[in-house]
């Protein structure tokens, strides 16, 4: 189960991006859904990489707003 605090702060992050509203943001919504292009991608794990003190490996298997908060979440236990 995702933890609230962590898929919070994402959604935060992906609706500042992206100038959406963060209701839009779901744990199932895809980057690609979102309009998430390369450069996007970057910034966004920057920034959370910095904000949570975590590493972010990005990779094909990384397609969702819920992939983020697993990644995260993993690494704060």
């Amino acid at each position: 189960m995702a933890d609230n605090a962590v898929f919070t702060k994402v959604s935060e992050v992906l609706a500042a991006h992206l100038s959406m509203d963060i209701s839009e943001i779901t744990l199932d919504a895809t980057f690609e859904q979102l309009g998430l292009d390369s450069l996007d991608t970057v910034e966004i794990v920057m920034e959370l990489e910095d904000f949570f003190n975590v590493t972010i490996e990005t990779n094909e298997n990384v397609t969702k707003v819920s992939d983020f908060v697993d990644i995260i979440e993993k690494q704060k236990k």
